[in-house]
């Protein structure tokens, strides 16, 4: 059984940055994909970022601020996060899918799941 762990959130002040981990069980070559939801109290989860063979994909509402990447030796997924709004506020979920493929920002596409870390940003 795969398994996530998320870090790095917490709280920061609106305009500045954060960088959540996932430190993930067995090779990357395990997963299809990886990617970054989240989930605000009262809102439905949404996909924030994924990345697989080809290029990332992100949601529009993070393009240009956020970041994903991988290393592969660590066993280690990243998202960076700058320019931080109230509007990112939320749990952060590192997912992982050993068994669809298709790498897009869509939930039940993906069949590994952290526990979360928590993100606040205040103004």
């Amino acid at each position: 059984q795969a398994q996530l762990v998320e870090s790095g959130g917490g709280s920061v002040q609106a305009g500045g940055s954060l960088r959540l981990s996932c430190a993930y069980s067995g090779s990357l070559y395990s997963y299809n994909c990886m990617g970054w939801f989240r989930q605000a109290p009262g809102k439905e989860r949404e996909g924030v970022a994924g990345i697989g063979g080809g290029t990332p994909v992100y949601a529009d509402s993070v393009k240009g601020r956020f970041t994903i990447s991988k290393d592969s030796a660590k066993n280690i997924l990243y998202l960076q996060m700058n320019s931080l709004s109230t509007e990112d506020s939320a749990k952060y979920y590192c997912a992982a899918d050993s068994k669809y493929g298709y790498c897009r920002l869509r939930g039940y596409e993906y069949n590994h799941w952290g526990q979360g870390t928590q993100v606040t940003v205040s103004t």
